[in-house]
């Protein structure tokens, strides 16, 4: 078993649900988005984020604002809606669920 396959793997497997708690607590530019998973050592390139936003935007669990900027034309600022809220709720308890599996079996 290739461990950093399996490590890929699981970072794409949370990776939406990472973008989603991030948003939960406020809406945010694509470059923040990057930024704040790069800090908490998930990282991610702007070729995997652009579409990903777009298919969560598609699927209703995310909008999108535009705001003025001082540096350059206005920004694409995300923000979860009410459906991702709920969607978020429900991941909440599947992570718990995973820990908690995880744990038990250590």
């Amino acid at each position: 078993m290739n461990v950093d396959n399996a490590k890929s793997q699981m970072r794409k497997g949370m990776l939406e649900y990472c973008i989603m708690l991030l948003l939960s607590r406020k809406s945010a530019y694509a470059s923040d988005i990057i930024q704040q998973l790069k800090e908490a050592n998930l990282l991610v390139v702007e070729g995997t984020l652009y579409p990903l936003l777009t298919r969560l935007k598609n699927d209703g669990v995310l909008s999108y604002e535009w705001q003025e900027s001082t540096q350059g034309p206005p920004r694409k600022y995300y923000v979860l809606t009410d459906e991702g809220r709920e969607l978020l709720s429900q991941l909440d308890s599947a992570w718990e669920e995973l820990e908690n599996t995880v744990h038990h079996l250590k």
